[in-house]
């Protein structure tokens, strides 16, 4: 089945699950579609089974809290970053709910964390004005960048390259290899003081670079050339919220949640609003992705939404 603006348009919520207490700040699915995780503020780890729509297993993380999860290529292995005592990530193993290795080093809140698609390498940006090079098996941190600002991170698809927002207002991007010799392109946009970017995402195909703010705009680039290719409003974000925006797997569509409970989604191709979703969220939704491998996607605000097409285009 293929993804088209009919088809996005037919999503509706096919199930609501009510875990947690408190803000789902963050969730992941596994590469092979059929689990995800989410960490809340409540401090805990929920894991859903996403082929029979229910949750498997809660773990918790009261001490340190959890942020910013994400699964590693090991099977039942995620890091995720800590929101309270300290800015340590955390390596964790869900099978037997024991800290495999901590990765100390940044000194203030980590603000964006992404695994390499390809091997144990990840990245962590933090507001104290660095990005962190990692590998999963050493402790020691292997690579370090001091910034002029607050960063945002992200690998592209291929694990060759990442790409970091600096101060809002520029992208630079960077050879895994060689990223000590600096970047091998800078994209200076144009600044916006009334809002703050909050992340960064290549589509699956690395042609396309999606920023995301905590104002009522998104930034489409040509990941080439830096370009701003379209910017994305008309959804509503008045309390500078970070909201999770995505690309669909087939980097077709980008989509967005609000701080009503509604889902924006447009045409990537041509910057036009396909879709306005109505996931009966109670609260801002904070955290949308499409499953990598099935037609369906998961959105969040304290509740956690699976949506299913309507349709068969």
């Amino acid at each position: 089945m293929k993804l088209t603006d009919n088809v996005l348009r037919s999503f509706r919520v096919a199930k609501v699950f009510r875990e947690n207490s408190d803000k789902i700040n963050c969730f992941d699915f596994s590469s092979n579609g059929e689990t995800i995780i989410s960490s809340s503020d409540d401090d805990s780890l929920v894991l859903y089974d996403c082929q029979e729509g229910k949750p498997k297993r809660t773990l918790y993380s009261k001490k340190y809290g959890v942020d910013l999860i994400r699964y590693t290529h090991a099977a039942n292995t995620v890091v995720y970053s800590s929101n309270k005592i300290d800015d340590t990530i955390r390596y964790l193993s869900l099978h037997d709910n024991k800290y495999i290795r901590y990765f100390p080093g940044h000194n203030k809140r980590v603000t964006a964390l992404s695994m390499s698609p390809v091997d144990d390498t990840f990245i962590s940006g933090s507001l104290d004005k660095t990005i962190r090079l990692w590998d999963l098996r050493s402790p020691n941190c292997q690579g370090l960048m001091h910034l002029q600002g607050k960063p945002v991170c992200s690998f592209d698809p291929e694990g060759l390259i990442f790409a970091a927002g600096v101060n809002s207002e520029m992208v630079k991007l960077y050879d895994l290899r060689s990223f000590d010799k600096g970047p091998f392109a800078t994209f200076k946009l144009q600044y916006d003081r009334t809002c703050e970017w909050t992340g960064l995402k290549f589509s699956n195909d690395g042609k396309l670079i999606l920023v995301s703010t905590n104002g009522g705009a998104l930034r489409l680039l040509d990941a080439f050339k830096g370009a701003v290719m379209h910017s994305f409003g008309g959804y509503n974000n008045s309390k500078a919220v970070t909201l999770e925006a995505s690309f669909s797997p087939d980097s077709q569509f980008i989509m967005i949640g609000s701080e009503d409970g509604k889902i924006h989604v447009w045409n990537a191709e041509s910057g036009m609003k396909v879709a306005v979703l109505d996931g009966k969220h109670t609260g801002p939704v904070t955290c949308l992705q499409f499953n990598p491998k099935f037609m369906t996607f998961s959105s969040a605000c304290s509740n956690m939404a699976f949506w299913l097409p309507t349709i068969d285009d």
